[in-house]
């Protein structure tokens, strides 16, 4: 049974799994890309450094932020760029600091690339809405923190409403905000990160922007920064010189290559096709329809499952099993004998038990109410006999 993203449901939580379209396969396949040397002098690849120039300006749009570097080959590599120019910035101002701040409900890769540049991660509780608890912030903060790194929306689904509060919080005592642009399917085109006070921000363009990932790969991270942070930008970078498009790697203070030649290209090059195809209008859709669907399933779901935090939802929606018959992974294994692709399981840590569901914008309505009866129907079975779960 060959199970894909074209012609089934993945509703795995804050992996946006949405339909990828074959357009961009077509561009990806023309022969002046595909066969397109990366070696090849600047000169003589001014199509591909158009594009990857004009890609840099689109993500600078939809972040809202000043500069973009494409090199990044997934979402932790992004994050591990962001934190090391954040650690070049202040080791510049005499202090490279010790701490990095972050939520109990971040993405795991948040700790690990806070790590790998040197700093000690401190956890900051979430309060009883399953935001960030603002007070607990506010002390932990102190002028040893580099950084805090969170997620807008967070892994519940839900926007940070004080992020304002947040980034000047951190502002105040000389840190940076770092934002994982993990769930940036939810608001683009209608919010931008960089009007929030994020200083860094990565963007995995093979969940956003439509790149295939089924397989676990290739991705691309690129990573967003605000102005301070320019002069420590991977190189070489793409720049522009009157009608000209080059490679500048004469960047002294830069914190390095991250990946041979020019990032995945193939992946940049699909993102652009889908960033062209959707325009700003379509962007905005995108975000809006991911919304919809995404509350669509909790509210036909909330009736037979347990809502651990029942603020607003955006782009998924977070149940556990509390008070069903059976177990989470009981509900995973018997959505396989459905036909679907089970959600993300036992993810965020912070909800015990937890369903993670992102339907995407991509999926019809009968795809979603299909999906609705076979939940609703495992867990009527799993009430009714439970055994059978285990002995089948």
């Amino acid at each position: 049974w060959n199970f894909n993203i074209d012609t089934n449901f993945y509703p795995l939580g804050s992996c946006t799994m949405k339909y990828n379209p074959k357009i961009n396969e077509t561009m990806a396949r023309l022969p002046g890309f595909a066969q397109h040397h990366p070696m090849t002098p600047d000169a003589d690849s001014q199509g591909s450094l158009q594009l990857l120039y004009e890609l840099q300006e689109c993500l600078k749009t939809i972040s809202g932020m000043d500069h973009v570097s494409l090199q990044p080959a997934a979402g932790a590599q992004g994050e591990f760029a962001g934190m090391l120019m954040i650690k070049a910035f202040l080791s510049a101002q005499g202090n490279a600091r010790k701490k990095v701040l972050l939520p109990d409900s971040a993405h795991g890769t948040n700790p690990a690339s806070a790590t790998l540049c040197g700093y000690k991660t401190v956890q900051i509780p979430s309060n009883a809405e399953g935001l960030i608890d603002v007070a607990k912030l506010e002390a932990a903060m102190d002028e040893d923190t580099a950084a805090i790194m969170l997620t807008n929306p967070n892994t519940l689904g839900m926007f940070e409403k004080d992020i304002l509060k947040i980034t000047d919080i951190v502002h105040k005592k000389g840190g940076l905000v770092y934002c994982d642009g993990a769930n940036l399917n939810a608001v683009m085109g209608i919010t931008k990160m960089g009007d929030m006070g994020i200083d860094v921000l990565h963007i995995n363009l093979h969940k956003t922007f439509s790149t295939p990932h089924g397989g676990g790969g290739p991705g691309a991270g690129p990573v967003c920064i605000k102005d301070i942070l320019e002069p420590y930008l991977p190189a070489p970078v793409v720049e522009k010189s009157g009608s000209k498009y080059r490679l500048n790697a004469d960047r002294p203070q830069s914190v390095g290559r991250l990946k041979s030649f020019n990032g995945n290209f193939g992946m940049l090059l699909r993102a652009y096709a889908y960033i062209r195809t959707l325009g700003p209008e379509g962007i905005r859709e995108v975000a809006q329809s991911a919304v919809l669907n995404a509350n669509y399933i909790r509210a036909k779901l909330k009736d037979t499952f347990h809502l651990p935090y029942t603020g607003p939802s955006l782009h998924e929606c977070v149940f556990n099993d509390k008070g069903q018959g059976i177990t989470t992974m009981d509900f995973a294994k018997a959505l396989i004998d459905h036909g679907f692709h089970p959600p993300t399981v036992y993810f965020p840590l912070i909800v015990k038990g937890a369903l993670m569901i992102e339907p995407t914008e991509t999926e019809s309505k009968e795809t979603l109410d299909n999906f609705v009866e076979a939940m609703q129907s495992i867990a009527k079975k799993g009430k009714e006999d439970a055994e059978s779960f285990h002995s089948s």
